[in-house]
């Protein structure tokens, strides 16, 4: 039953691999509660949404943050749906949950002054794995695409004479992001090396291993990790940094908020507005620092 879920949100519902692994861990979770660990006598038609809610309780219990457990409700709300959709069930015992409020937390950033040094950073062009990291960086920060997209970005789909490439995003929604001159240039320079380094015949993903296998996602993000480790100012340094770096330089720059939308393939507007209180955070900064009066308290000017 669980696995037929799963295959039905992979296959029809075209969720991410992230989001039907993390699926699949609060399902077989949630079923081995249920069950007193075992899960195959589990008879979804006879929960009642009190059972749900004891499992939440003991989730809870044992510290699982209200993001999570948002989520754990959530995977039970798609399964039930599907299991009503496609088994026939009358009602929906997860609909009655209600979903932990959840602080939105601000993403984190590097500094365009840091991301530019990095970038700006002596570099050995003769060199098929430094070339490879680089561009790593470069793609993510420049066109804001997601570590899996890197991973599985193909040759084919990339025109530098045009400054464009195409993108298979979530739920296999298609997008074309323009770049600049200096990314072209360094692609260019990275296929040249690669034809040299891979005589094997190029493979067609864009990005590869000296030895001509496509990227791993943890390789993607030690990569990112060390080019970041001169970063002071950021706490985190992963690939998922590196697209909100993208974001919120675009917006402090003057990009407005439905184009960065589309250039991160946000299916809504709110994903993405979440940049914005970086923005204002960062204006705020600026203006308190910038304007004469802003540090001026008010009993600063009353006479003697």
């Amino acid at each position: 039953m669980l696995n037929s879920f799963l295959t039905y949100i992979r296959c029809e519902l075209n969720l991410s691999a992230h989001t039907v692994d993390a699926y699949r861990r609060d399902l077989n979770q949630w079923a081995d509660f249920a069950t007193d660990s075992q899960p195959e006598k589990l008879h979804p038609r006879s929960i009642t949404t009190n059972d749900l809610r004891l499992w939440i309780a003991s989730r809870s219990r044992q510290g699982d943050s209200p993001r999570t457990i948002r989520r754990k409700v959530q995977a039970l709300r798609a399964f039930f749906r599907f299991m009503m959709k496609r088994k026939g069930m009358a009602e929906n015992p997860a609909q009655e949950l209600i979903l932990a409020k959840t602080d939105r937390p601000l993403p984190v950033y590097v500094r365009q002054s840091e991301t530019e040094a990095i970038l700006d950073n002596e570099l050995d062009v003769s060199d098929f794995v430094k070339v490879r990291n680089r561009l790593i960086i470069m793609l993510i920060y420049e066109t804001g695409l997601r570590c899996s997209e890197v991973q599985q970005l193909e040759d084919a789909d990339i025109d530098t004479n045009k400054g464009e490439l195409k993108v298979l995003g979530k739920r296999n929604k298609e997008r074309i992001i323009p770049f600049g001159r200096e990314l072209s240039e360094m692609i260019d320079t990275y296929r040249h090396l690669k034809t040299q380094t891979i005589p094997a015949g190029p493979a067609k993903e864009l990005l590869v291993r000296p030895n001509g296998e496509p990227l791993y996602r943890k390789l993607i993000y030690n990569v990112v990790h060390s080019e970041l480790e001169t970063c002071a100012t950021c706490q985190r340094k992963s690939p998922h940094v590196l697209r909100h770096s993208f974001a919120t330089d675009m917006l402090n720059n003057g990009a407005d908020l439905h184009s960065v939308q589309q250039l991160l393939g946000h299916q809504s507007l709110a994903t993405t507005q979440v940049y914005t209180h970086i923005t204002y955070r960062e204006l705020k900064q600026n203006y308190q620092l910038a304007h004469p009066r802003a540090t001026k308290s008010k009993g600063g000017h009353h006479g003697h």
